[in-house]
């Protein structure tokens, strides 16, 4: 099972702030992203895919599309934005 958190407006704009998927094979993080695509609509794959958004595995900041393996936390998180 991989754990997924969706912060700030990421949390606002898709309605969620968590969920748990379940998987049976190896997930690249470019195919859980469009298996939430499938599953949630195409409105989130255009979110979580965004160039903007930076997605964490266990806390660390990834930027190529890794293995996930059962058990991690994904995180997705928007744009920082301040003054």
């Amino acid at each position: 099972m991989i754990k997924l958190v969706f912060f700030a407006s990421l949390r606002e704009e898709l309605g969620c702030g968590s969920l748990e998927i379940e998987f049976n094979q190896p997930l690249r993080l470019s195919a859980l992203i469009k298996q939430l695509e499938k599953k949630k609509g195409n409105h989130w794959g255009k979110v979580l895919a965004s160039e903007s958004v930076k997605i964490a595995i266990n806390k660390e900041i990834v930027v190529n599309d890794e293995l996930l393996s059962d058990g991690c936390e994904v995180a997705f998180l928007p744009p920082v934005t301040g003054g």
